[in-house]
Parts: C-alpha cells; sequence; structure tokens
C-alpha cells in the first residue's frame, strides 16, 4: 500500500501546486480596425470614417470611430490603416490551386490534340501526391496574401489534394484561405485527355478525374467523392454525358446536401445543366438570352471566368515562350474576337438580372506574378468588357458568397460574420485596379498582411 499512499500524496500536492500557480482566465482581446472608408458591396453605401470591432475571429459591431472606442473598453488593440479603404475578404469562386501549367513550346502545341493544356496536366497527374500539395498550399498562399480570403477550389488537385490542403489550412498548420473542396472533377470518356497508351490511361485518369459513361456510374462517382469529405460536386459536360447522367449526379449531389457546379460553354451543355437544376454554371461562353432568363427564374448562378480575356492568355505566352510571326497573328485575331464577344457576354449578362459571381479560373503559371496577382486580373478583365466597378467588387464577395452558400460567413461586413478583411488604397469604386492593391489582409482576425497600418 505504501507505493499507492505516495502517488496520493503526489496528485494531491501536485494539484494544490497547479491550482495555487494558476492564472485567472483572460478577458478576450478586442480588436479595433479603423479606415477612411468602408465599402458595404451589397448596398453600394460608404460609411466614412469606419471601424470594425472584432472578438474571437467574428465581427463584433461596425461603426464610426469614436464610437466603437467606447464600446471597446478593456484590452483593446487598435490597427489604423490611414486613408485605406476596407472591404469583405476577397472570394474567387473557381480556381485550381493544385495545378500550374507551364506552356509547352509552339511545337509541341501543334503536334497533339489539346496540346496547349495537356502536357502540363499529365506532369501534375504524375507528381508525387505529397509534392502537389506542397505546391497547393503555397498558390494558396499566394492567393490569401492577394486578399482571396475564401476560395472554391473546382477539380484538378488529384483524387483528394484540395480536401488534404483545406484541412490543414483549417488546422493552421499551413496559411491559405478557406477552401471549399470540389475533388476529383466528373467528366465523359476521352474529355481532357486524348489518346493516352491504353495500357496506362485507366489508372492515370483515375489519379485526376471519375469517369462517367452511365447513369449508375454516375450516382457511385458522386459517393466517392463524398467518401474523401468533399464540400461540393464539379462536373463537366461538353455535350458527351446523357441528360440522364446528368441529372443522376444532380440529384444524388442534392439528396447529400452537396451544391453542384457545373462547367458548361456549349448552347447544348448549358440547357443540359439548367433542365438538371445545377447551382451554378461555369463559364457558360455560349449562353442564350433565353438561357440566362430560365437561370434567372430558377436561381441558377453563372460563374463567369475572365480568365483570358483581354489578351492574358497571350501575354502568359508572350512571356514564356518563342512564338513564330504565324502564331502571334493568330493569338492577336484570336484576343479582338474574344475582346468583342466577351464585351456583348457582360452586357447580356447584366441586362439579364441572373445572379452571377465572378471566378479566375487560374490554373497558370503566369511569369513575374504570384498566384494571387495572376488572379486579380479578373477585376480589370470584367471592367474593360463593361462590367461597372460595383458589380464586379459584388461578383467576388456578397454575391459569391451566396453562390456558395456561405452567405452567412463570409461576403460582408456585418456583425456576427467571420472577421475576413481587406483594405486597399483609394476607392476602388472609382478605381477598379485598387483591388489589384490589396495592402491589408486578415482572416478570421488574424493579420496576414499588413502594409498601412499606422499602429500596429
Amino acid at each position: 500500500m505504501q507505493p499507492m499512499r505516495q502517488l496520493l500524496v503526489f496528485t494531491w500536492l501536485f494539484s494544490l501546486f497547479a491550482g495555487a500557480h494558476a492564472a485567472p482566465p483572460s478577458p478576450a482581446r478586442v480588436t479595433l480596425i479603423e479606415a477612411a472608408r468602408l465599402l458595404d458591396p451589397h448596398t453600394g453605401k460608404i460609411l466614412a470614417p469606419a471601424a470594425v470591432l472584432l472578438e474571437n475571429g467574428e465581427i463584433k459591431e461596425v461603426g464610426s470611430p469614436t464610437q466603437l472606442q467606447a464600446h471597446g473598453a478593456g484590452r483593446m488593440r487598435i490597427i489604423d490603416l490611414g486613408n485605406a479603404t476596407l472591404l469583405p475578404g476577397l472570394i474567387d469562386s473557381h480556381t485550381h490551386l493544385l495545378l500550374d501549367v507551364v506552356v509547352p513550346p509552339e511545337s509541341e502545341i501543334k503536334r497533339r490534340s489539346n496540346g496547349l493544356f495537356l502536357p502540363g496536366l499529365l506532369l501534375a497527374i504524375t507528381m508525387s501526391p505529397t509534392a502537389r500539395v506542397l505546391l497547393g498550399a503555397q498558390l494558396a498562399r499566394e492567393d490569401l496574401e492577394s486578399g482571396f480570403t475564401t476560395v472554391r477550389n473546382l477539380g484538378h488537385s488529384g483524387v483528394d489534394g484540395d480536401v488534404a490542403l483545406r484541412d490543414a489550412i483549417n488546422a493552421g498548420r499551413v496559411p491559405g484561405p478557406r477552401i471549399l473542396a470540389s475533388g476529383r472533377k466528373l467528366i465523359a470518356p476521352g474529355a481532357y485527355v486524348q489518346n493516352l497508351n491504353a495500357e496506362l490511361s485507366a489508372p492515370m485518369m483515375g489519379q485526376e478525374f471519375l469517369v462517367i459513361d452511365r447513369p449508375e456510374q454516375a450516382r457511385q462517382a458522386v459517393r466517392t467523392n463524398i467518401f474523401h469529405a468533399v464540400d461540393l460536386i464539379k462536373l463537366a459536360i461538353d455535350n458527351e454525358l446523357t441528360a440522364a447522367e446528368v441529372a443522376t449526379i444532380v440529384d444524388e449531389a442534392h439528396r447529400q446536401h452537396l451544391k453542384v457546379a457545373i462547367h458548361a460553354g456549349s448552347v447544348a451543355a448549358i440547357q443540359m445543366a439548367i433542365d438538371a437544376g445545377a447551382d451554378s454554371i461555369e463559364h457558360g461562353n455560349d449562353v442564350t438570352d433565353a438561357q440566362l432568363q430560365s437561370m434567372r427564374d430558377k436561381g441558377i448562378f453563372l460563374d463567369i471566368t475572365p480568365t483570358f480575356w483581354d489578351g492574358s492568355l497571350t501575354h502568359i505566352f508572350e512571356a514564356t515562350i518563342v512564338m513564330s510571326a504565324d502564331m502571334k497573328s493568330k493569338r492577336a485575331s484570336a484576343d479582338e474576337r474574344l475582346r468583342q464577344q466577351t464585351t456583348s457576354f457582360v452586357k447580356r449578362i447584366l441586362k439579364s438580372g441572373v445572379k452571377f459571381a465572378a471566378g479566375s479560373d487560374m490554373c497558370w503559371s503566369y511569369p513575374g506574378k504570384t498566384r494571387g496577382e495572376a488572379s486579380a486580373l479578373m477585376f480589370r478583365h470584367l471592367h474593360d468588357a463593361g462590367m461597372p466597378s460595383l458589380d464586379i467588387i459584388r461578383s467576388v464577395t456578397s454575391s459569391a458568397a451566396e453562390m456558395l452558400g456561405w452567405q452567412d460567413r463570409v461576403g460582408a461586413v456585418e456583425p456576427g460574420r467571420l472577421a475576413d478583411l481587406v483594405a486597399v488604397p483609394g476607392d476602388p469604386v472609382a478605381d477598379i485596379s485598387a483591388l489589384e492593391q490589396v495592402r491589408f489582409v486578415m482572416k478570421g482576425g488574424q493579420i496576414i498582411r499588413n502594409e498601412l497600418s499606422v499602429h500596429p
């Protein structure tokens, strides 16, 4: 019994010692952010001067600096951002954080089907999952530093790379935006990758996609992604899948309370997505006015992806490879046609009243720019195509939050929302390029970047 008696005495002494030295719990520390202006994207109203009171990673109150300084008595940290404009954290609703394609030489592009995209995609597929997630961690950090505090990753991330990256970010192991992960993209046979060695193609494709060729397989593909803990389902259709297969995918996802984002460019594919009840249609390049009306009536979002508008892809070409005179001429002609098409596209979208958001669709290595800087080019592309600045800002804040189903968490600077904030010099409504100059980033009350603070 002697050892047991000694153990009890030791336990009693330890608890007494620990209790004597335990400090009383300290009150929650609040933070007050002050700036010259705060933009509410939903209403377009400006609060000036502005202050935001934060506690435990959430927004507690919004008002004037004088008012909130009185409400935040006690242990309060004040961050004065001077003559900046505060906005909600930006949302990139269509990105590919685990893909960083390098433009291949012109001869390689001409040599094979889908020669521009295929070589880079195959290299990504053959990467080790660990290396690919580490690449994604770098690109996620770069996105966050440019003000994208939330992103929706829509495929091209291996079997579950975006899920693993999401979980690592949520656990605080690596910095990055909040991620809605879609896992493997659902596609038809022959999409994206063509003419592979038949002995190798099945396992390679399985690392990147879930291939659908009948309704029963469509339902199982959704369940497979759910097993990997995805947040939504991404489906790509370019007229190869049947209406029954698409409807089955949407039905199973909705039955499991997941949204479905459908890549659709052609009129027929867009109609199939509308008929199936998609939650969002990605790209939608050839959408008709009648389809826009139908989408508006059904509450289906159009997720605009202005990645290559305004000659952006040509700029990547110029910075990456040597182009022949013939390729330069063809690129110039293609860029001019696209400018005309996108101007009409934006005009029709605005006129239709359809709900829309915007995503970068960025998956390319852009020499001289971080991933975040490359993604932010979409703001000027939308503006050059005729979209007003306030509509652009809404498309990556309040409207995007609604499309994601996160309107109670992000997309606005309001009490109860997560403390995701960005600040830019100047007025982004007067000059949208200000969104390319994010100088302060906060996610969940944690400062990620601060080049504005007068009193940190």
